[in-house]
């Protein structure tokens, strides 16, 4: 097996700048994600200057190995939410979060972003017969706010799967899949050619507030620029004057067969959706353009021989017509999972903010929090935000969080269990 399916397939480039020596700029953007990127762009529309600074590639991080789900809402029902937050704060973070793979696909078809962008929605399907409880009442809560779903009965989601190894599905019209690497550079790409700079290989060692902006020093060179945004989440790195909390450790791992034959992958997933499950440990079912049967689950990429005997095993048990397909790809990535499983915005600082914490969820939320960001940070007005920013934030037990899950899906993996 090879690495990223993505990275090997995405056809969309970015021109990074070549940066040295003493910038300014309006924004300076720390994170070439989905966040930072689309905060780039939006800031870049309305006519600011932008540098992003990504220390490695464009969609290095979670970003470029995402599922690829591109879902309404987060992992808590809305009800959660808005007991969690309130019911003013939570109503205002749904609705924006409800909107958001609309804002998605409508970046796409403006700028053209080559993603293999498909909005069929997606299922969340039942586990077990237990799974379709918890589904019905997330349709419910879904059915009350006038959400676009459906909730299928075992039979017709079996077959919109493709699988019989199903208990039933909740379909989300609003929702759909893009190769994830693909629109993250795309979002660079149409932010580089509005004026935003995109330095790659640029880690940063220093951020500061100097006077009334801020300071930022990174290897080669150094910005100072009115506002900052902090997007790199799962992915940050140790930088003096940017302390973040710690987040729980959770991996999430993705392996790729071979094409498929056209029977063969048009009898899975046939509508063209994504999917998830209501597993403990959750696992992922999607193809791509080129009819690969893509399946992911948490795990960290340290055990690549246990993880591909689970793969093989799920691939026969759910999809048996395509049992036996070579695994070509096996990649994985860092999920940023806040205790709430609620996404946040840290205030580091006058016209200075973080954004964190999307607990699987990165690409819808990471686009709206992100092009919001940018709004707030060169307006100077916050009350766009969907999510009220914090002067502190900590996060508990991350550790033992992270065993939690990790310990889980080696039980499951190595046993073969559905929890």
């Amino acid at each position: 097996m090879t690495g990223n399916l993505w990275e090997a397939s995405c056809t969309e480039t970015v021109e990074p700048a070549a940066l040295s020596g003493d910038h300014g700029a309006d924004l300076v953007v720390i994170g070439g994600g989905f966040t930072g990127c689309s905060a780039a762009l939006e800031a870049a529309q309305a006519g600011a200057s932008v540098i992003v600074l990504e220390a490695e590639r464009v969609g290095h991080g979670g970003s470029g190995r995402n599922v690829g789900l591109v879902n309404a809402g987060l992992w808590l029902p809305p009800d959660e939410v808005e007991q969690a937050m309130g019911q003013g704060p939570g109503e205002r973070l749904n609705a924006a979060l409800a909107a958001g793979p609309g804002e998605v696909f409508e970046l796409i078809e403006r700028y053209g972003i080559a993603c293999e962008a498909v909005q069929a929605g997606t299922l969340h399907c039942a586990h077990a017969p237990k799974g379709f409880a918890d589904l019905r009442e997330r349709h419910r809560q879904q059915a009350a706010r006038n959400a676009p779903v459906t909730l299928l009965d075992p039979e017709t989601a079996r077959g919109r799967l493709g699988s019989a190894g199903i208990h039933g599905a909740l379909h989300d019209a609003r929702a759909g899949t893009v190769q994830p690497m693909g629109y993250v550079r795309g979002l660079a790409r149409a932010a580089a050619g509005l004026g935003a700079r995109i330095v790659e290989g640029a880690p940063v060692s220093t951020i500061r507030r100097e006077g009334t902006g801020w300071q930022v020093d990174f290897a080669g060179g150094r910005v100072r620029a009115g506002a900052l945004l902090m997007a790199t989440n799962a992915y940050h790195r140790e930088t003096k004057g940017a302390d973040l909390p710690p987040m729980t450790p959770v991996h999430f791992f993705q392996m790729a067969t071979v094409p498929l034959s056209s029977n063969i992958a048009g009898s899975i997933l046939p509508q063209g959706e994504g999917a998830w499950d209501t597993g403990l440990v959750m696992t992922s079912y999607r193809k791509d353009a080129a009819g690969r049967m893509i399946l992911g689950a948490m795990g960290k990429p340290d055990a690549v021989g246990l993880h591909k005997a689970w793969a093989e095993r799920a691939l026969a048990r759910l999809f048996p017509q395509a049992a036996g397909a070579s695994l070509a790809y096996f990649w994985s990535g860092r999920i940023g999972m806040s205790d709430d499983k609620i996404p946040k915005i840290l205030r580091i600082g006058p016209g200075g903010l973080a954004v964190f914490g999307y607990s699987g969820r990165g690409i819808a939320p990471g686009t709206v929090l992100g092009r919001a960001a940018a709004r707030a940070l060169l307006s100077g007005d916050e009350s766009g935000l969907p999510l009220a920013p914090v002067d502190r934030h900590d996060e508990s037990w991350t550790a033992l969080r992270g065993l939690y899950y990790e310990t889980g899906a080696r039980l499951l993996h190595g046993l073969g269990a559905r929890f």
